[in-house]
């Protein structure tokens, strides 16, 4: 939807690189590390094609290329605590997929920056965290 997969991997955001960030963090559950990162690549590929998901990851990169970027000196290159948009962001990914309980894992993301998190700028750090934060609360609650 939306070309989602597609923006991200312009961005240098490829598919592999987002499931090792979830795999950085992620808590055993009785499920080998090899096939949870399997269940959670095709949660990751199933909510970039929903709607919702799309829509606020499209936001987050467009708001990405507008006031970072594009913009020399830019106001918030070092991710300004004042800036709380990228947070709301990331939040609203990680609860439209995983509930309530996604916000809490999407803290631990936003806190470790794992993997590719650590490379990007302030508004994509925390969409994508907030994909992987409701894709694997997701996980965990399915598997237990």
């Amino acid at each position: 939807m939306f070309e989602i997969e597609e923006r991200l991997h312009e961005k240098g955001i490829g598919l592999d690189a987002v499931v090792q960030s979830a795999m950085e963090l992620y808590v055993p559950h009785g499920i080998p590390a090899a096939e949870a990162a399997e269940s959670i690549r095709q949660k990751i590929v199933k909510y970039l094609n929903d709607p919702n998901v799309a829509s606020l990851l499209l936001g987050a990169i467009l708001l990405e290329d507008e006031l970072y970027c594009n913009r020399k000196d830019s106001e918030i290159a070092d991710d300004p605590v004042f800036l709380l948009s990228d947070e709301i962001i990331g939040m609203a990914i990680a609860e439209c997929i995983g509930g309530t309980y996604a916000r809490f894992e999407f803290t631990r993301y936003d806190q470790k920056k794992p993997g590719i998190l650590k490379t990007l700028g302030p508004f994509l750090d925390d969409a994508v965290a907030g994909l992987i934060a409701g894709c694997t609360s997701r996980f965990y609650s399915e598997c237990c």
